[in-house]
């Protein structure tokens, strides 16, 4: 059975700097906190637990005594937390993507002009980086998650619309397709595309990878919202890719008479653990 792991799979820029900013502060003190699952992947979560990585809540965040160091995750965090920070002198590791940083700074920017538009941000209500991008504006920016809920936004006040980086192209444009068509003057619509493209990019070249395989097994954390996206366009070209978040997961009757398996990944996911994916296919079938 030929098994070929996707080369495009597995963390992003932002996810792997943040790891690595762990790992180096871990080798040097042997432990650190965490401000929240670091990557939404259960075995590298454990991994690092082994090393001395401690994950928090904001609640326990508050609570932590003078100089403790803290590692502030790739999705990034609103003012607040940094302000929690600076008062309580806690030191930060910030690890958040520069992609993330940037779009912060652009939705705080707009919020500070006069008259102040409306700040729609197209992204999941209550993710991580979503909560960090509200922030910016003290929680006055809109959140909505499809072009239904754009329709019940003020059309007749000036919009500026921004995306969650790790949105699918596709749901963004149908947001920016409504609004332009559905603004009512003189109000104005302005959009910001800031959907990361390594992320972007994977839906398209995941689709082709499903496609030239007899079974796809995804490899995922549970709580990955890029994982259940990527998994569903794999789902859609290939009726059999199965979804595991961990090897012992997979199951042998997948693979009857099947001559081919791709094992790919949200950019949450590790290559180790697909890696171990691969050998535990080569267990099952030898």
């Amino acid at each position: 059975m030929n098994i070929e792991i996707d080369d495009s799979s597995g963390f992003c820029f932002g996810v792997t700097t943040a790891i690595s900013k762990a790992e180096e502060e871990l080798a040097h003190s042997g432990s650190l906190c965490c401000l929240g699952d670091i990557v939404h992947n259960g075995s590298e979560c454990e991994r690092l637990r082994h090393l001395g990585l401690r994950t928090i809540d904001h609640e326990a965040f508050a609570r932590l005594p003078q100089g403790t160091k803290v590692l502030l995750r790739a999705h990034g965090e609103p003012p607040a937390t940094y302000k929690l920070a600076q008062d309580r002198g806690i030191q930060i590791i910030d690890a958040t993507c520069p992609v993330v940083l940037q779009l912060q700074r652009r939705i705080k920017k707009v919020y500070s002009e006069e008259p102040r538009p409306q700040i729609v941000i197209y992204g999941k209500r209550g993710h991580a980086e979503v909560l960090g991008l509200v922030g910016q504006t003290q929680g006055e920016a809109i959140v909505i998650e499809c072009v239904e809920e754009a329709a019940r936004l003020d059309l007749s006040r000036s919009i500026a619309l921004f995306s969650q980086t790790t949105k699918p192209l596709e749901g963004f444009r149908q947001v920016v397709d409504y609004l332009t068509a559905h603004m009512q003057a003189p109000a104005q619509f302005r959009y910001f595309d800031t959907i990361c493209r390594q992320v972007a990019n994977r839906l398209p070249n995941i689709c082709r990878f499903a496609a030239r395989h007899d079974v796809v097994v995804f490899v995922c954390g549970l709580k990955s919202s890029n994982g259940r996206v990527l998994f569903e366009a794999c789902r859609q070209v290939n009726a059999h890719a199965y979804m595991v978040d961990t090897p012992h997961a997979i199951r042998a009757e997948w693979f009857d008479g099947q001559a081919s398996v791709g094992i790919c990944g949200a950019t949450s996911t590790p290559k180790w653990l697909m890696e171990r994916c691969k050998e535990r296919i080569q267990a099952i079938r030898a």
